[in-house]
């Protein structure tokens, strides 16, 4: 079984296509002076775009692992996903407070889907 790396850098791929599977990295916001839903929406597009270059979609995703800063914003971000998720498709999913890597940063989401 052969494996896809796509956008591989120094430390890691963005995604990872093997056995009927795509493993996305964690994905964060280009522009980090958005608030969380706005942070959200870039990453969320950003899923896309990965998704569709590894032969996949949303209504594929199977997990999903979101970071949040602040709990206190965990609402705000479930207003972009709301509305970004496939209906009737959602995925298993786990949403957990960190400190991200990037003071910035609001939240990172996770997420492997079926191709």
């Amino acid at each position: 079984m052969s494996i896809k790396r796509i956008e591989t850098g120094p430390r890691l791929s963005r995604a990872v296509v093997y056995n009927g599977l795509v493993f996305l990295a964690g994905m964060t916001a280009d522009d980090t002076s958005a608030d969380v839903k706005g942070q959200t929406e870039q990453i969320l597009a950003k899923i896309d775009k990965y998704l569709k270059e590894a032969g996949s979609d949303k209504s594929k995703l199977l997990t999903a692992t979101i970071w949040v800063s602040d709990m206190a914003k965990f609402n705000q971000m479930n207003k972009a996903w709301d509305a970004w998720v496939s209906q009737g498709n959602q995925p298993a999913r786990a949403t957990v407070e960190a400190n991200l890597a990037n003071p910035q940063l609001q939240v990172e989401i996770q997420c492997v889907a079926a191709v």
